[in-house]
């Protein structure tokens, strides 16, 4: 008999993706009740952290898929 890990069941991780989108669902209420110690002007935008912190991701996955990648690449037969 097989051992199940915690994410073959279902319900578990169903149960952990809401426990993600309240904490998140939280954070994003907190923010308006936070006094944030801005320095720039933009960062008194709502939601301002979390859209800088996705577009930062975005960027750095593409630019390690199209520029770094091909840089570092080495051929099939590199140790051949």
């Amino acid at each position: 008999m097989e051992k199940k890990d915690f994410f073959d069941d279902a319900k578990k991780v169903n149960k952990l993706f809401w426990a993600f989108y309240i904490l998140i669902g939280i954070s994003l209420i907190a923010e308006f009740f936070v006094h944030k110690h801005i320095f720039f002007r933009w960062e008194e935008y709502p939601f301002f952290y979390g859209a800088f912190g996705f577009i930062a991701f975005v960027v750095l996955i593409l630019v390690a898929k199209y520029i770094l990648r091909p840089t570092i690449k080495r051929k099939e037969n590199y140790y051949d």
